[in-house]
């Protein structure tokens, strides 16, 4: 597994994860074991204060009288591990168990009658401390603190045992989740490791474009990948036929060009309009080659706004004519297409709109238009008051190199252009009389 993989930081950050998870749990849990097993050794403290209380006598003297038998056989065990001690409050100790013989005993907190305390004492012992107050029959009073001590080791050896145990179990949890988790890793970016390979097979030939059956969540990916993948095929393919076009073209106007060289006196005028048509076939290639003819996927493209923009910079250029653009157009057309594309088609409509008009240009934008069986995301309209084009001529119009009119100056391409980067962007391209205003009405639908 490589280092930056999604797989290994994913599963990295999930180790890391459980790791602290489980340092933190193996902490309270071992914590809460600890109070668990605290609680349980001072009751069991409490059921030898309490005997310790049931064999004591007060006798008539005040004095305390214990056993020589006690309840409690390790009471009378030296080095037992459990002792007991009898102070009377604010003095000193009145009695040590035989188990405690030799042993020193810090003395208990001050505790009123009917109060305990239990704490962990000096050398690693555990301490109860409880408070009487003893009257006897003859009505001497005496106030007592019994203490019970164990040593600790005992806690400190169910703790260790289970501490050992829960680490145990933690780091064979931790094993397996680890395992489960990186499966389910490696299920979770199945669809991207799958989209991976067709992306390799499609760069060695083997696919033409993604067609898997992927995930929801790269369907838009692999959507707009396809899409990336067939624009710049579409794009390449387009240099290449325009290069070889180009190439074609040229072969005729250069050997004319070559019989003419040897009296160009006498052929000026045929060199002339060769050159001209050269610089003709030159233009219409390279603006074809140019046309992207592909949606963007990376962002919107406002058509609003484009097409005010050509308004404005045309109204410059036919100052003269002084027209009057009739904009009826949304505040926003936002539409996924190439910014140059856009003003390619427009550009060209509308420069033609205006050549042709006699004082008005009327420019429409419709969203979410139909036409026949189609959706289509927007329809751009733009007509013109001027004479027209016959219906007849219309196909023509959208030839390379036929102009409406001989006499407007122009290579005739525009419109083959239009025509040709429309049908690649997947759009229609209408031509027809403008019942508005007289002249022509060209619509464009793009999807």
């Amino acid at each position: 597994m490589q280092v930056k993989s999604l797989s290994f930081r994913l599963l990295v950050s999930a180790g890391l994860v459980l790791a602290a998870f489980f340092a933190l749990a193996s902490v309270v849990l071992e914590q809460g074991f600890r109070e668990s097993a605290e609680q349980a050794l001072k009751e069991k403290l409490q059921v030898y204060v309490y005997s310790l209380l049931s064999a004591a006598e007060l006798k008539n003297s005040g004095e305390l009288s214990m056993p020589t038998n006690l309840p409690e056989p390790q009471f009378a065990t030296p080095g037992s591990g459990l002792y007991g001690f009898i102070h009377l409050a604010k003095k000193d100790l009145v009695w040590r168990s035989p188990s405690a013989i030799g042993l020193n005993i810090t003395p208990p907190p001050e505790l009123s009658a009917g109060n305990s305390a239990f704490l962990l004492a000096e050398h690693g012992r555990y301490a109860l401390h409880y408070a009487v107050i003893w009257k006897n029959v003859v009505g001497i009073e005496r106030e007592y603190i019994f203490t019970v001590t164990e040593d600790a080791q005992f806690v400190s050896n169910q703790v260790e045992r289970f501490r050992e145990t829960l680490r145990v179990w933690l780091l064979a949890l931790g094993l397996v989740l680890i395992f489960i988790q990186l499966a389910l890793l490696r299920w979770s970016i199945k669809p991207l490791r799958i989209i991976v390979k067709d992306l390799e097979a499609i760069e060695k030939g083997r696919k033409t474009h993604l067609d898997g059956d992927y995930a929801t969540e790269l369907e838009g990916l692999a959507g707009n990948l396809n899409a990336f993948i067939n624009s710049e095929r579409a794009h390449l393919e387009r240099y290449r036929n325009a290069l070889a076009d180009l190439a074609h073209s040229l072969k005729t106007p250069l050997s004319i060009l070559r019989g003419c060289a040897e009296s160009f006196s006498v052929n000026k005028e045929t060199v002339k309009e060769q050159i001209f048509r050269m610089d003709e076939i030159v233009e219409y290639q390279l603006q074809r080659a140019a046309a992207k003819g592909e949606h963007k996927t990376t962002g919107t493209i406002d058509l609003s706004t484009v097409v005010k923009k050509i308004s404005a910079s045309l109204g410059k250029v036919y100052i003269d004519k002084n027209i009057a653009f009739d904009m009826a157009v949304p505040e926003q057309s936002l539409i996924y297409y190439d910014e140059g594309d856009l003003y390619e088609i427009a550009g060209n409509l509308m420069d033609n709109a205006c050549k042709w008009c006699r004082n008005t240009v009327k420019v429409t934008i419709s969203l979410n238009q139909r036409k026949g069986r189609r959706n289509f995301a927007v329809l751009l309209e733009i007509e013109d008051d001027g004479p027209g084009i016959p219906a007849g001529k219309l196909a023509e119009i959208l030839k390379r190199g036929v102009r409406a009119d001989e006499n407007i100056h122009g290579h005739g391409i525009g419109m083959a252009v239009v025509y040709e980067l429309v049908g690649l962007l997947g759009g229609l391209l209408e031509g027809k009389k403008s019942e508005a205003l007289g002249g022509m009405k060209w619509s464009v639908y793009l999807a």
